[in-house]
């Protein structure tokens, strides 16, 4: 059996997606994605984790044309680490999500019969309903953090 890496998460973005384009002229666009953890009983407010994730080429131009601050998106793909020297020669370890897919999804409040939006790669309205369905029922928009 093979070593496994992915990730598949659900939350809200916390910014506008923006575009930046590499020297070898590639699109690029980084974002961070807001997730719930599961609330406790003792806690008043619902916890989160604020994620740093990428994506490349005509799924970061697509993203960055219809994401918004807010928007529920889907992702699937992997954990990345790398490490860099900053200014002052300190070693910066950095983990990311490196999205092979994304999905934004819409609020069954803002558009009844439907569990998908716009989807940054090639899934159907079926494959979104089957693979996403349990996690965007999950979420609720009164429990994001910003």
């Amino acid at each position: 059996m093979s070593d496994m890496n992915v990730v598949c998460l659900c939350g809200r973005l916390t910014k506008d997606p923006e575009l930046r384009i590499t020297q070898s002229g590639k699109g690029v666009c980084t974002f961070t994605l807001a997730c719930n953890r599961p609330k406790r009983k003792d806690e008043e407010e619902a916890q989160a984790d604020f994620l740093s994730c990428v994506v490349w080429n005509q799924a970061a131009d697509y993203l960055v044309k219809y994401g918004h601050k807010g928007d529920r998106v889907s992702v699937v793909g992997r954990l990345q680490t790398r490490n860099y020297d900053d200014k002052d020669g300190k070693k910066v370890y950095v983990t990311e999500i490196m999205v092979n897919e994304f999905t934004l999804l819409q609020d069954r409040k803002q558009e009844s019969g439907s569990d998908y939006m716009r989807t940054g790669n090639s899934l159907t309205k079926d494959d979104i309903s089957r693979n996403i369905r349990e996690e965007a029922e999950g979420f609720d928009s009164d429990d994001i953090p910003f």
